[in-house]
Formats: structure tokens, C-alpha cells, sequence
């Protein structure tokens, strides 16, 4: 029998940290969810902010992030509060807060040329569109451009740009609130020759999101999927919560009806399949939202006029997945450039990580 439908309840916000200036009602109505949320998991919410506040800590400690490091521990407010202080030490140790608005990365074009990963204006749900297309990595050649903690800390400020401004204005434009993003990973020109270099990036991408970013993933498309991938992935799918399972469609080289049924062809760039030709290239363009004047705003995190500039920014984000262990290869479909699934993996201590554009 299915579950009852959540009843809906208005979010409870703490004026000392709740001061949204976008919807805050979820566009499904799902539990645990803003705007569905039991008088529990309200109670939970406080319960969480309380511990959290009693050990020190000030920032991030709105009810939505809380919210979602709950639902990434299913609720239990103990393995909640021990995710939220992981994460924390993570961005005092790597200097996030600071390294997000004086972050500077001249070289992405050159790491384009072997790695293309951008956000690209938005699905029909209204949510950020994210692209990867993998097949062309080449770590001998990107090291000669970049290094590999350069990557994984360019990875890590569009993480923190997703959050704000890009899904704030995608909410304000949808009139509801969006939480997560449609990720389309090209796995196109991705054989056997290339695939340990293709996993050990997803791999250290997957642990800062599972990690630090928890229930960004809305819908992954896998597309152009290799012959054999449709078989390791019904082999996977058994390891993963039925919930992940359902955002995940893998697909082989005619996937265009299914990705035009969640993307809007003029949403879409035209190598997969859509009608979009941005002036300069649809990789670079950054276009959405969160670049229409009608719903952009400024971000909170964004540099304040004489503010002093945060020390040299070639971040060591580099010990992400310390404490990680081996998932084998489920862990590309459990990374797969924004993805959540709470899936374990194993993270080399020299592979580099992507740079989300």
C-alpha cells in the first residue's frame, strides 16, 4: 500500500537564521520536506540546531541546510549533528568561507578543452541543469594546465555557488522552492582505456558531495552509456535506496526523447540534441536564473566593498575522502557530478577531482 501523502504545514522559521528571501514550500510534496514536514521532524529540526549551538557553532544553521543533513541521515538527529561538524571542520580546514568570493579560475578554458562541466539554465521543473561530458580526460595534458587540489577546490566554490545564488533564483522564478539539480553526464568516448581516469575524478567528487553537500541530486541522466554499462548498472541499482534509484536513467546513444522530455530543447545545448547555441559557447555562458534580473540577487557569501582579500586561494582541498571506503564501480553512478547517493567509495590519495564549472 502506498504512503499517505504528507500533510501540508507551514516551516517553522528561526528568526536568529532563517532569512530566505525565496519560497520555502517544496515543489513535491514529499516528508520531510520544507513546508511537509511532521511535527516530529519540526521538533527535530530544533532538537539538531540546539546541539549544534551548544558545541560552538553559529553559521549554517538555517532550517533548510538542517533539513537536508537530516534527510541525508534519515532523520536520526545523532549521526545529523556528526555530519554537519564533518563538514564544518572540512571548511575551516580548507578555508572555504573565505576562498568562495576572492576564488579565481583563469585556466578554465584550457581544462575545458579535456573536461567540460558547466550549469546551463534549467529543466522543466525549474532546477539548474548541470553538464559533464567525461570522454576526452587526460590527466597527463590537464596537469600541465592546472593541479589537482586547483580542481577540487574550483569544485567545491561551485558547489557553494549552486546553493547561492543559483538555486534561490531558480525558486524565485519557479515560485516554489528547488532544492536539488538535473545533472546529464555524457559518458560518450569513455572506453576501457579511459575509465580509471574517469572514476578516480567521479570518485573525489562523489565524497564532497555524499560528504558535505548532501541532497543536491534531483535527476542523472547517464547518457551515451558504453556497451555492458546497462548491465553493471541493474547489478548496482540493487545496492542503492529505491529513492536514488528512481532519479537515475541510464541511457545509451538515443537518449535525446527521454532528455528532451525533463530539458526544454531551448534549454538544451544543441550537441545533445536541443536548439540552445549561447553566444561564446553554451559551456561558458553560465546562463539561468540566476542571471536574469528579474530573480538574480546578490549572493550572501559575495566579497563586501573594502573587505580584505582571503589569502592566496590554490586551496588544499585535498584530504576529502579520508575516512571513505571502497564501493567499487557503483561509485560512478553514486558521483555522477552533483550526486548524493549515499554510496561509499574509494578515494585515491592522488586523484584529482573535477572542476564543476
Amino acid at each position: 500500500m502506498a504512503a499517505a501523502a504528507p500533510v501540508p504545514r507551514p516551516l517553522e522559521l528561526d528568526p536568529k537564521y532563517d532569512d530566505y528571501d525565496f519560497p520555502t514550500t517544496a515543489a513535491v510534496p514529499l516528508s520531510g520536506h520544507a513546508g511537509y514536514l511532521t511535527a516530529e521532524q519540526q521538533a527535530q529540526v530544533s532538537q539538531l540546531r540546539l546541539m549544534l549551538e551548544s558545541e560552538g557553532y553559529t553559521k549554517r544553521l538555517d532550517t533548510l541546510t538542517l533539513l537536508r543533513f537530516l534527510r541525508a541521515r534519515k532523520f536520526d538527529v545523532n549521526l545529523s549533528k556528526q555530519m554537519f561538524i564533518e563538514c564544518e571542520k572540512w571548511r575551516q580546514e580548507t578555508n572555504l568561507d573565505d576562498v568562495v568570493p576572492n576564488w579565481d579560475y583563469p585556466e578554465k578554458e584550457e581544462v575545458f578543452k579535456y573536461y567540460p562541466q558547466y550549469y546551463h539554465k534549467t529543466d522543466k521543473d525549474g532546477r539548474p541543469v548541470y553538464i559533464e561530458q567525461l570522454g576526452n580526460i587526460d590527466l597527463t595534458a590537464m596537469y600541465k594546465i592546472t593541479t589537482a587540489e586547483r580542481m577540487l577546490t574550483n569544485l567545491a566554490v561551485e558547489y557553494e555557488r549552486v546553493a547561492d545564488p543559483r538555486l534561490p533564483a531558480c525558486s524565485r522564478k519557479s515560485g516554489v522552492l528547488l532544492e536539488t539539480c538535473c545533472t546529464v553526464m555524457d559518458l560518450k568516448g569513455v572506453g576501457i582505456s579511459k575509465a580509471p581516469q574517469v572514476f578516480n575524478y567521479v570518485k573525489q567528487a562523489s565524497v564532497l558531495s555524499q560528504n558535505y553537500y548532501p541532497e543536491r541530486l534531483g535527476r542523472l541522466y547517464l547518457i551515451n552509456a558504453p556497451w555492458g554499462f546497462s548491465t553493471v548498472w541493474g547489478v548496482v541499482k540493487a545496492w542503492l535506496d529505491p529513492v536514488t534509484v528512481q532519479k537515475i536513467h541510464v541511457l545509451g546513444s538515443g537518449y535525446q526523447k527521454d532528455l528532451l522530455a525533463q530539458v526544454p530543447a531551448e534549454n538544451l545545448p544543441k550537441q545533445f540534441g536541443g536548439s540552445c547555441e549561447c553566444a561564446g559557447g553554451c559551456q561558458f555562458s553560465d546562463m539561468g536564473p540566476w542571471r536574469e534580473e528579474q530573480w538574480a540577487k546578490p549572493a550572501k557569501w559575495e566579497k563586501k566593498e573594502g573587505a580584505a582579500a582571503a589569502p592566496a586561494a590554490d586551496a588544499t582541498i585535498q584530504n576529502a575522502g579520508a575516512d571513505v571506503k571502497e564501493g567499487g564501480s557503483a561509485a560512478a553512478v553514486a558521483a555522477a557530478g552533483q550526486g548524493n547517493a549515499a554510496l561509499p567509495v574509494d578515494v585515491k590519495a592522488d586523484a584529482p577531482a573535477p572542476a564543476a564549472a
